[in-house]
């Protein structure tokens, strides 16, 4: 489930590069969040077992973090690059092993070097990008969305899987998501922006509205198995894929030490995922 998560997500955030810059933040991921909600509802409606009202207060609160991390993220790509963002984004696996300690599941050595490698890996990163030209100022923002960006996919996660693990776990897609899309809808109105998108953008946003719906579902369904925490872990690899999908089609140029970074980092996710 995580892996095809990651694989969602990962060619999702390359098209965030693209409808970003050309449409603004609020509209696209309005757009995005309103076909995510249509295509998962009939399933929601038509799941058999339905959740108790613990599980979809659960849920709500899942889905109004998840607006947040989604608003967080697409700031973050409309600033970039890519190679900047998406492995400061993708280091989120570093929260679930220090959640998982203090829920008494203490970690053992080797998970906190890999924790370690993941934290020196983006922060080698960060540093080497100054290297591109970026304004100072641009960097720093976008270091600043991709935090909080990471820090609510991992809170998400957490919550929506906990509600997830009694069961009716596709009934609570429904309630998520219309979460998540009430709280874009109160950023667009306390920021202003236009919510009507470019219609030139429109195929793109039914896109990406179904890669998102499918990767956010596959880890809130992954909360009614056993280990839910690695389906988050391995979904932290969409960053890896996003890069490489952005030096391929975007042209954005790799040295090789900031792929040894990225490499760094993902290894290590991969390790904790292990």
């Amino acid at each position: 489930m995580g892996i095809v998560a990651a694989l969602a997500w990962g060619f999702h955030d390359l098209c965030v590069r693209y409808v970003s810059q050309n449409a603004g933040i609020i509209a696209p991921l309005l757009g995005v969040m309103v076909f995510g909600t249509l295509m998962v509802a009939p399933f929601s409606l038509l799941a058999e077992s339905q959740p108790t009202t613990g599980a979809v207060t659960l849920g709500l609160v899942a889905g109004v973090i998840y607006g947040l991390a989604g608003y967080a993220l697409y700031q973050a790509f409309s600033i970039g690059p890519v190679r900047l963002v998406a492995p400061i984004i993708g280091s989120y696996p570093a929260l679930s092993v220090a959640w998982a300690s203090v829920m008494g599941q203490a970690a053992t050595v080797d998970q906190w070097v890999a924790v370690l490698l993941i934290i020196v890996g983006v922060g080698f990163g960060v540093g080497r990008s100054d290297e591109e030209g970026q304004p100072q100022g641009r960097r720093r923002a976008a270091v600043l969305w991709s935090l909080a960006a990471g820090v609510s996919f991992a809170t998400t996660f957490a919550i929506g899987q906990a509600a997830a693990s009694g069961g009716a776990e596709v009934a609570l897609l429904l309630p998520t998501r219309l979460a998540a899309l009430g709280t874009i809808i109160a950023l667009a109105v306390l920021s202003g922006q236009s919510v009507r998108p470019a219609m030139k953008t429109l195929p793109v946003l039914v896109l990406m509205g179904a890669l998102d719906a499918l990767a956010l579902g596959m880890i809130i369904v992954a909360g009614g198995v056993p280990r839910p925490e690695f389906a988050s872990v391995a979904a932290s690899a969409f960053g890896l894929i996003t890069v490489t999908l952005a030096a391929l089609f975007l042209r954005e140029r790799m040295t090789p030490a900031q792929w040894g970074a990225v490499g760094v980092v993902f290894a290590s996710i991969a390790y904790l995922g292990l």
